[in-house]
């Protein structure tokens, strides 16, 4: 999930959990909705201390005498939110000035219940990690690509997102973070994408597949497993019809996924093996069907697949 949609719930009082409104992981919530309530004698004494100097501020008969009540009124206040009392909470105690020993906390946003790592009666000290909430309308999925897939992607480039679970159903991405950093063993780097997810569908951990359109021109392509790299150069091997094989060096372009542009070597419609890791009776026979490259320019020979295809 979006980190940034994440809310833990911290206990800033020492107390008891008096009351659970949530149970248990999973458990759907919506905004301003009760989580659970908390007892503290020590929110009640800063509610009492608060509605105390309400009262002051009241019957100060002076512009000048209700100054010093409104600034303790204002840092009484802060007190009170740094508590995890609410502005609205803050308001409804201001109007009917009514202190209460009883927290009562609300979730930030709709969501779904991550942990409740406490239990009703439960004492709990400053500190101690009360509920955690999850905002899912919005989640991330971080996908890898390759070094030279990089230079086709950008910020705010739109993606279709799909999953085996909601067959047939597209999911709108959008890039939302590209990583300067690779991964120096696969040579990847990780790209986030942010998906809008208002029904919660796509959960954290599922696995799902992203597509990227883009309109590259005409060009030749042939599959990444049909190119033989001999170190410096690339061969593919073209189909002459009636078991005929001939070896073609090929210059290359881009990869995209499983296949490759084809920038010189071959002409349009010509088949090729779409595996070039064929096996052949021996090396020498690979070697051969390649000595001709070494050479001044000569009529080709074909060559022929072994028995074992």
């Amino acid at each position: 999930p979006d980190k940034t949609r994440n809310w833990q719930f911290v206990s800033r009082v020492d107390g008891y959990v008096q009351k659970l409104d949530v149970t248990a992981p999973g458990e759907l919530v919506d905004k301003n909705a009760p989580l659970l309530s908390i007892y503290s004698p020590d929110l009640l004494t800063s509610e009492r201390e608060f509605v105390e100097l309400l009262r002051m501020r009241d019957q100060a008969k002076s512009k000048d005498a209700r100054e010093t009540p409104q600034r303790l009124i204002e840092s009484a206040k802060r007190r009170l939110q740094l508590w995890n009392v609410t502005g609205e909470q803050i308001a409804e105690l201001e109007k009917k000035r009514k202190a209460s020993d009883t927290l009562t906390l609300l979730s930030p946003f709709r969501g779904v219940v991550q942990s409740v790592p406490v239990e009703q009666g439960k004492n709990v000290k400053t500190g101690d990690l009360l509920v955690e909430v999850a905002d899912l309308s919005v989640v991330w999925l971080w996908a890898e690509f390759y070094e030279n897939e990089l230079s086709m992607l950008q910020v705010g480039q739109k993606l279709a997102i799909t999953a085996k679970s909601y067959p047939g159903q597209n999911f709108d991405g959008t890039i939302s973070l590209i990583d300067p950093f690779l991964d120096a063993t696969k040579r990847t780097a990780k790209v986030r994408i942010d998906i809008p997810n208002p029904d919660f569908k796509l959960r954290p951990g599922m696995y799902v597949n992203a597509e990227l359109e883009m309109d590259m021109g005409a060009a030749l392509t042939v599959p990444v497993s049909a190119v033989m790299p001999t170190g410096t150069r690339s061969i593919v091997f073209v189909d002459k019809g009636e078991g005929k094989l001939e070896p073609r060096i090929v210059q290359l372009g881009t990869k995209y996924g499983d296949i490759y542009e084809v920038q010189s070597g071959l002409q349009e419609n010509e088949r090729v093996v779409a595996s070039a890791n064929f096996l052949i009776d021996a090396e020498s026979k690979v070697q051969g069907a390649l000595r001709g490259f070494d050479e001044e320019p000569t009529p080709q020979e074909s060559v022929t697949p072994g028995t074992k295809p």
